[in-house]
């Protein structure tokens, strides 16, 4: 069952690895599901997706000596999750539209959204049960989890506006936010997801405790490196190649972005205020979101963020220089790379 790779490069080829987890996902998912749930359950994973997480599992699994086919299970785990959090990062942030189509609660409603994603949780748990070490990869999950719903929190306290119907979030709200603040929910939120893809990776191919230790870093550098690229393609991508709106975040209230903090953090007098009092706007139009691009543009936040997302990605290629050279590895450098400099 390994891919043959003849002609294409090898960050394409760790790409088509997370499509070889396709068929492991409808099969946990369509253990236990009635018939009549099946469309609803099925309709996130078969909604697109990069399987960017899976990729990193079977990647890891290789560049320790490892089998694809022992991965899958892991691989599965981990795209599952991801699915999971957009769940319900989509309820949260009321989007109605993910990967050029409906959001899940938009197409079936909250109830079945909500349900949908109780039932990624347990195919989550059935999924890890294929694993080598079953007992020892949930331990890794359910902290990851955990990690994620920290991460979720934290950005929602981060906006400066909005939920005015919530009030832990009203209370709680965050007026001021440091880049170590960012640092610290972006890896909660992203980065701890990605590092745990890579660890199971590792695991699923029996390897020594210091090349799992060796892949988290790898993992957890590159979820960093990978999220402030999608802070600096919100503020600064085009949107026919992105398929995202520009300045999604400044429209929802986002603090938790490091191009707007680094702006932040250079702008003074009236231009700061401008900028906060655009963010902190009940609702932020689209001439607000364009003269916060413009203010933005108007500091070093964009060349500082590249170097942080640079950074990152090298430090990622530095942890994993222990291990020995082969493909697996050769991907997952060359992946680092690409996230150094990519704009989609």
């Amino acid at each position: 069952m390994e891919p043959h790779w003849s002609s294409v490069s090898k960050l394409e080829r760790l790409l088509k690895l997370g499509n070889l987890v396709e068929d492991a996902l409808e099969k946990y998912l369509l253990i236990d599901a009635d018939p009549e749930f099946r469309e609803a359950v099925l309709y996130p994973v078969r909604s697109g997706g990069k399987r960017l997480r899976p990729a990193l599992t079977i990647a890891s699994s290789i560049a320790v000596g490892g089998r694809v086919e022992d991965a899958l299970p892991a691989a599965a785990a981990v795209e599952l999750a991801h699915n999971y959090s957009l769940i319900f990062d989509d309820i949260i942030d009321h989007s109605e539209v993910r990967r050029g189509q409906p959001t899940l609660w938009k197409k079936y409603g909250i109830t079945t959204a909500i349900l949908v994603a109780v039932h990624y949780r347990e195919s989550i748990s059935q999924a890890i049960g294929d694993t080598r070490d079953p007992k020892r990869f949930e331990a890794i999950m359910a902290r990851t989890l955990k990690l994620l719903v920290e991460g979720e929190r934290l950005d929602v306290l981060f906006e400066q506006a909005g939920r005015l119907d919530e009030p832990y979030v009203v209370e709680n709200r965050r007026r001021a936010v440091t880049v170590n603040d960012y640092l610290d929910m972006v890896y909660k939120k992203t980065g701890a997801l990605i590092e745990t893809s890579c660890v199971f990776g590792a695991l699923s191919g029996g390897a020594a405790e210091d090349a799992v230790r060796a892949l988290g870093e790898y993992g957890r550098n590159l979820g960093l490196a990978f999220q402030i690229g999608d802070d600096i393609i919100d503020i600064f991508g085009r949107e026919e190649k992105t398929g995202k709106k520009v300045g999604k975040d400044v429209e929802e209230h986002k603090l938790g972005n490091i191009v707007v903090l680094l702006a932040l953090e250079e702008l003074a007098g009236r231009e700061k205020e401008e900028l906060l009092g655009i963010l902190r706007s009940e609702r932020v139009s689209p001439e607000q979101v364009r003269r916060a691009v413009e203010l933005i543009s108007s500091t070093r936040a964009r060349e500082r963020a590249e170097e942080m997302r640079r950074l990152y990605s090298a430090n990622a290629v530095k942890a994993i220089e222990l291990l020995p050279e082969n493909e697996g590895k050769e991907m997952l450098r060359d992946l680092a790379g690409f996230v150094s400099f990519r704009e989609f």
